[in-house]
């Protein structure tokens, strides 16, 4: 079995198109800037985690870094974009694990778990991480063909993470938890996800700079 390719699911950070849940208190403008800070550090993790292939699977147009490859993202809903994302980048023998671009605390340490759990002869056939919100921040395959299954899952709700375990499942698949971890959709949510990262980490710079404190409360 070949090592495991990695797929960053990710929007290119246009002004009015990516982290609209942070305006307000943000403009437009500053959560575009929060999320190429976010969209920045996700990259540099992939990239200094070992993977047989990265891969920037991107809505819109954005830079993909040297030796990664570059796809579109296909699909009108995002349970359709994320199985083509698989199928696309999909190599005969070669397990692939996709993260988004709204947990920049990642560490190599989380991609290097799923990685080694794929690999292993006794492993399981799919990884998932959960999120706080109900979703999940990471999917890991074996056979990325079993992506099949999120076309039929709806998301963005509290129990998309587990109807996604249920689903594999019942193809048959024995399936791993990996750590759970926060996205970053609320103003709320970035600061507390720039409280997990290096203080010099772009994305705990970017919501110092640009996620404006919530007023005092008055008394």
């Amino acid at each position: 079995m070949s090592a495991a390719q990695v797929l960053v699911l990710a929007k290119a950070p246009t002004p009015g198109r990516v982290k609209t849940r942070l305006c307000p208190p943000c403009t437009p403008e500053q959560a575009a800037r929060v999320a190429a800070a976010a969209l920045a550090d996700t990259l540099d993790t992939v990239t200094t985690a070992p993977a047989g292939a990265r891969v920037l699977v991107i809505d819109g147009d954005h830079p993909a870094p040297p030796g990664w490859a570059t796809l579109p993202q296909r699909g009108d809903s995002l349970g359709d974009r994320l199985a083509n994302a698989f199928a696309d980048a999909r190599t005969p023998g070669t397990p692939a694990v996709l993260i988004g671009m709204d947990t920049p605390q990642l560490l190599v340490e989380h991609l290097d778990t799923a990685r080694e759990l794929l690999a292993s002869a006794d492993g399981p056939d799919a990884v998932l991480g959960p999120a706080v919100d109900g979703g999940w921040w990471t999917l890991g395959l074996r056979d990325p063909g079993h992506a099949t299954v999120l076309r039929t899952i709806a998301t963005s709700t509290a129990s998309t993470g587990q109807r996604t375990v249920v689903a594999l499942r019942r193809r048959g698949l024995r399936v791993r938890l990996l750590p759970w971890l926060s996205d970053v959709d609320t103003a709320a949510d970035a600061r507390a996800v720039a409280n997990l990262c290096p203080p010099d980490s772009r994305f705990a710079r970017a919501v110092a700079a640009e996620v404006p404190q919530p007023a005092p409360v008055a008394r």
